[in-house]
């Protein structure tokens, strides 16, 4: 897949719309500075590493987040509709999760330091679809904990409800988010259903995306035909031998 350069623009402009619409005072002034500083980066970095994973493309990363948030809206009101407790959060910290979840993508301040970068392997390209690779020169960081750490260097404070919500967003994919989603007792248990509208907020944006790009390859439905020429058993060697072999053990009968 692949956007057209007015298609980019018009993705970071909605970006921008939901920052306007959804925040207020000093944490949409910290928020707008933070995304304008990031905004050569973002505007073009992909959501993703490999084309059958999500949005493994130029621009593909704002694609992917706009996507979340609009499908977190709809898990939000559909959890609502089902009797859910919704009552754990504000509309402020869904929005906040889904807009910054994954911005931990964006690497570490600085020209050159990004997560991804464009992978100069043809055959890597070609061959496994790995359009981009990891810049080897960023410290290994979680995408989760980089996201974190990312809001705090720009002094964006974060509720304990955003801190979770952006942690448990890959759901049971990331090992340490295990205690949160299978707690053994009702006073351990999340107190928030954010992590879970997240997650399958996420989910669902990333396995949409995969079936867009799925699509757009050449089409591998047609049947292959395969003629398989039937083989008696009798007649190959293997089964020969083991007749042989019975005959020595037990005799004829």
């Amino acid at each position: 897949m692949k956007l057209t350069a007015e298609q980019i623009v018009q993705n970071w402009e909605d970006l921008n719309k939901v920052i306007d619409n959804n925040f207020v005072g000093e944490r949409k002034d910290k928020l707008k500075a933070m995304y304008t500083d990031l905004e050569d980066r973002m505007s073009v970095q992909p959501a993703s590493s490999f084309d059958h994973y999500h949005n493994a493309f130029e621009g593909g990363y704002v694609d992917h987040v706009l996507r979340v948030i609009r499908c977190a809206e709809k898990v939000h009101s559909l959890w609502t509709e089902m009797g859910g407790d919704m009552d754990g959060y504000t509309k402020e910290e869904l929005i906040f999760v889904a807009l910054n979840h994954d911005i931990g993508k964006m690497g570490f301040p600085g020209d050159g330091n990004e997560v991804y970068i464009p992978n100069d392997s043809e055959w890597h390209r070609k061959n496994q679809g790995k359009m981009y690779k990891v810049n080897p020169n960023n410290p290994f960081s979680l995408v989760n904990d980089l996201s974190i750490w990312l809001l705090q260097h720009y002094n964006i404070s974060i509720t304990w409800n955003e801190m979770i919500g952006i942690k448990l967003t890959d759901g049971l994919f990331d090992e340490s988010n295990k205690p949160y989603f299978m707690s053994r007792t009702a006073d351990s248990k999340l107190k928030t259903n954010l992590g879970y509208v997240m997650h399958q907020a996420d989910l669902m944006a990333a396995r949409i995306e995969f079936e867009m790009w799925y699509k757009t390859r050449p089409d591998q439905s047609a049947p292959v035909k395969k003629q398989f020429a039937k083989r008696s058993l009798s007649n190959t060697t293997d089964n020969v031998n083991a007749k042989e072999m019975f005959k020595d053990l037990f005799g004829e009968k």
